[in-house]
């Protein structure tokens, strides 16, 4: 392992959230794909992955489908409780992740809502972070617009320069979690409040198949995804 991840790693999920946009009526992470809840996917494949010494999962209190998944109770699984926003659960789960590895603990946050990472792209992740940490991402393809207050043009941006965050990010546990201290209003990514507290982390390319189910159409396209790994397993390593 890259020698600046010097102390045990553990994999943090926040998954308190209800997935309104999903319209299920019921948190997405236990919509099925293919015989399985989308978390079955997700946990499943972060076990796989044996530098995690454990993943913990943050869920909510209210939460009664979550025991009865099969998955919950595997012994390198624990449960924290999860908080009314994201951010929150991530901190109950780096502080969790203190608790068990001390002061030189390294978490991987990772979106209960992203089932199809690729083992080589944690790997590579976790060959190339540095000390401030480290998110997968890709580059834009797409020509981005910057709206104004009435949606008119106001900037076309340069788009070489411009990614989108995916997950999981990398990043040593106390320094995480002290940027999480405070107020959280404007957090939407573990970088971003990294970002805030000074540091600068490294972006490493990730594959476009590692997408994050946010709406039913997405649904469709997962199973596009995990049918070309299953039938090249490979491309899940």
């Amino acid at each position: 392992m890259n020698p600046v991840i010097s102390g045990p790693l553990y994999a943090v999920v926040p998954a308190a959230g209800i997935g309104e946009r999903m319209g299920a009526g019921f948190p997405k992470q236990y919509l099925s794909l293919a015989g399985k809840t989308l978390a079955e996917h997700t946990l499943n494949r972060l076990l796989s992955f044996a530098p995690i010494d454990r993943v913990l999962v943050a869920v909510s209190a209210q939460d009664p489908w979550w025991p009865t998944l099969g998955v919950s109770s595997h012994p390198r699984i624990a449960t924290v409780s999860g908080g009314a926003a994201r951010a929150e659960s991530v901190r109950n789960g780096v502080a969790r992740a203190l608790e068990l590895g001390g002061e030189n603990a390294w978490v991987l946050v990772h979106d209960m809502a992203r089932p199809l990472v690729r083992l080589s792209d944690i790997q590579n992740l976790l060959d190339q972070t540095d000390g401030q940490g480290a998110i997968l991402a890709l580059p834009v393809v797409d020509t981005i617009k910057q709206a104004d207050d009435d949606n008119h043009i106001a900037a076309t941006l340069d788009r070489d320069c411009i990614w989108r965050a995916l997950t999981p990010q990398l990043f040593p546990a106390r320094a995480l979690l002290d940027a999480l201290q405070g107020d959280l209003a404007g957090i939407t990514d573990e970088a971003s409040a990294m970002e805030r507290a000074g540091c600068c982390p490294a972006l490493v390319a990730g594959h476009s198949d590692n997408i994050k189910i946010t709406v039913p159409e997405d649904l469709a396209l997962a199973r596009y995804y995990l049918g070309r790994q299953l039938g090249d397993e490979e491309s899940m390593f």
